[in-house]
């Protein structure tokens, strides 16, 4: 129990960190994307004042009555920008003069409407009372400075993403030492009792010929040869041959049977079907074996285990379906996650491990299709088909 709150509180610590560093990067793009926005503004600002200033020199220059009048520090002024896309227009939007502007000519009218539309006209009062409006649009600079918190929108998402996927390397590295270790400890710790058990059986035969319970022993250290030889297969390439799926399902459910309350009901309608497909026969059985675990807990001992079997082209599917407790919707991909148990005892790895061998071993998937609470549960798993397997 001690041990199972302390895989919990890890997870949770990794799940709190992988918040953490979600939150720390969306503050960064905050703050980075404000201190981007006030210095476009800024930028903006600055440039309405050199086009005010621009505007200034334009009407000086304009409106010049002594032609001997110094003009170099006017002419400075307009010569100056040389970034700033501006047009001179009057009153009836003809076109005076422009700058910055290389291919604009009286004719692109539609060139001259956006920039029109761009900011508010400065005006240009002249001698005869005439008004004539100065246009401009936004320099390259400030153009490319207002791209870039899009820029940095897509380089803090690109981050994110390589640190949340770095995030999901680790942890699932973690998880396969974990996974290997224990497993293979556990098949290690198994061998030598099983072999003495093997042993004492045989002695015992010798002397009880007769006594039928020896047999059954037997067919118990069997099976615990069985579940050593499933643990020792995790973390290595388990070998995949061809199987009816009907066949190996009807043997684990006869299995499950006879190691189960009569108040458990069985009910699998295999149709006469024979479909093919490639399984490791003994981690498949321990996946079936868990899901119906799994269902008699939610039942409480009481209820009905229904499989089924839906073919498609290439593909078959396996629904386990228990009438038992359901499961709410918010933890219908949490309960593969190790850890997860809703029992009082119990390490939470029966799910995780079968989602392991399925998806890693066959290459397949399972998922919570459907579950209402108190209404019952249906896992289902998909495999390829055996013909599909091997062109």
């Amino acid at each position: 129990m001690i041990e199972k709150k302390k895989m919990k509180s890890i997870y949770g610590i990794k799940r709190l960190l992988k918040y953490f560093f979600i939150l720390l990067l969306c503050t960064i793009a905050g703050i980075s994307l404000y201190v981007t926005n006030v210095l476009v503004q800024k930028l903006s600002e600055e440039e309405r004042s050199r086009m005010e200033l621009w505007a200034n020199a334009t009407r000086e220059l304009i409106n010049v009555e002594n032609f001997d009048t110094d003009l170099s520090f006017v002419q400075s002024v307009i010569e100056s920008n040389h970034s700033i896309p501006v047009i001179l227009l009057d009153a009836d939007d003809y076109l005076l003069s422009y700058r910055n502007l290389d291919s604009l000519t009286l004719n692109d009218k539609e060139e001259i409407e956006r920039i029109k539309n761009l900011h508010k006209p400065i005006e240009v009062p002249v001698n005869d009372g005439e008004i004539q409006y100065i246009y401009y649009d936004d320099s390259r600079l400030l153009k490319q400075l207002s791209y870039f918190p899009l820029v940095q929108i897509v380089i803090i998402s690109l981050f994110l993403f390589l640190v949340l996927f770095a995030f999901f390397v680790i942890q699932k590295a973690e998880q396969d030492k974990i996974w290997v270790g224990l497993s293979r400890e556990t098949a290690h710790q198994l061998g030598t009792p099983i072999s003495s058990l093997l042993a004492w059986n045989e002695i015992l035969k010798t002397r009880y010929p007769d006594e039928t319970y020896l047999t059954e022993m037997e067919k118990d250290i069997s099976r615990l040869r069985i579940i050593t030889e499933r643990f020792s297969k995790i973390g290595s390439k388990p070998e995949l041959t061809e199987h009816s799926l009907q066949e190996e399902l009807s043997n684990v459910i006869a299995y499950m049977k006879k190691r189960t309350s009569q108040k458990v009901n069985y009910v699998f309608d295999s149709k006469n079907a024979n479909t093919k497909v490639l399984i490791n026969v003994d981690l498949f059985h321990w996946v079936i074996e868990n899901l119906c675990k799994n269902g008699i807990d939610a039942m409480e001992g009481v209820g009905s285990l229904t499989f089924k079997i839906t073919e498609f082209s290439k593909q078959v599917a396996i629904d386990v379906i228990d009438n038992g407790k359901g499961i709410p919707k918010s933890k219908h991909k949490t309960v593969f996650n190790p850890g997860y148990t809703t029992k009082k005892r119990g390490w939470g790895l029966g799910l995780s491990l079968t989602k392991r061998i399925i998806e890693e071993y066959h290459r397949g998937k399972i998922f919570v299709k459907h579950s209402e609470p108190h209404l019952g549960t249906t896992f289902r798993i998909v495999l390829q088909k055996a013909t599909t397997n091997q062109k």
